[in-house]
């Protein structure tokens, strides 16, 4: 299992993926948006997304939860 957290404050501007989808090491999970970047969220795992804990237009912390993959 792996856990994908936040690096920095930002706004959820898209979600990528749902919960079922299979992502493989460099996938695309969000894209966040902090002082007008898009930043992609990057899983470094292969396997499931078994739980997604954002929505679009979601504010979050650094070290928030986005998403567990197995």
């Amino acid at each position: 299992m792996a856990e994908v957290r936040a690096e920095m404050v930002a706004n959820v501007w898209k979600v990528v993926v749902k919960e079922g989808d299979t992502v493989s090491d460099g996938d695309t999970l969000v894209i966040l948006e902090s002082m007008k970047m898009e930043i992609p969220v990057l899983t470094e795992d292969d396997g499931v997304v078994t739980q997604l804990k954002v929505n679009e237009g979601d504010v979050i912390q650094e070290g928030d939860l986005i998403a567990v993959i197995e």
